[in-house]
């Protein structure tokens, strides 16, 4: 099947955004650094970064809040550990603590079991200090990396780097305020979805995921 390219398309896939993100993190290698991957379309460049630098891939597992009664419009995250990232308007929402507890809650469980698809043959791999790469194919608001970062900083690591093909401005510098590092490959204000940047944005399956993460036991 062809692929025709996207006007924006600055990469051919996931594959070759993932070797011009090694060539950046190039420092890294030799220190055993734990790629933790956002799935599912993060994990295919976690695979390239982690081999590239001789590291171990890992999934760090978020999932975004909705609003009460409008569950696309996102007012945060959860890890599956529990670590929340509130986004700064959700204060303007008059959103009760009990709606924040209990899709907390609900997330986090559904989170519990996504661990058990991805990795039932061992537990999460721990970040303390270890130079963390939390890695995604692209990045749009920021609010489940933020939760990410979060949940990795709780454990102490050495370092934090956060590390995509593409994301928009705004989004780079609140990241830069919460991880020691940000490497990102396209800031671009004419941001709109990350498919848009690649020519083939095929969606990863759970298999492929599954199948990228046993291959680094």
């Amino acid at each position: 099947m062809r692929i025709h390219a996207r006007p924006k398309a600055l990469f051919k896939d996931r594959k070759e955004a993932a070797r011009f993100l090694l060539e950046k993190l190039s420092e890294c290698r030799g220190l055993n650094p734990l790629v933790l991957a956002i799935p599912r379309g993060g994990v295919p460049l976690g695979r390239v970064v982690a081999d590239g630098l001789k590291g171990e891939l890992d999934v760090v597992l978020v999932h975004k809040i909705g609003a009460p009664g409008n569950p696309e419009y996102a007012i945060g995250a959860v890890s599956e550990r529990g670590s929340l990232y509130t986004a700064p308007y959700a204060s303007h929402l008059a959103i009760s603590s009990n709606y924040w507890d209990e899709e907390v809650r609900r997330q986090v469980h559904a989170l519990e079991l996504k661990r058990k698809h991805y990795t039932p043959y061992r537990p999460a791999h721990g970040a303390a200090n270890r130079v963390v790469i939390i890695v995604d194919d692209g990045i749009a608001t920021g609010s489940t990396v933020q939760a990410a970062i979060k949940e990795v900083d709780a454990q102490r690591p050495a370092k934090v780097i956060v590390a995509a093909a593409v994301a928009p401005p705004e989004t780079v510098e609140l990241l830069k305020q919460e991880a020691d590092e940000v490497v990102v490959l396209a800031i671009r204000p004419d941001f709109n979805a990350v498919g848009e940047f690649f020519e083939d944005f095929s969606q990863v399956t759970d298999e492929e995921v599954i199948h990228l993460l046993k291959s680094h036991v």
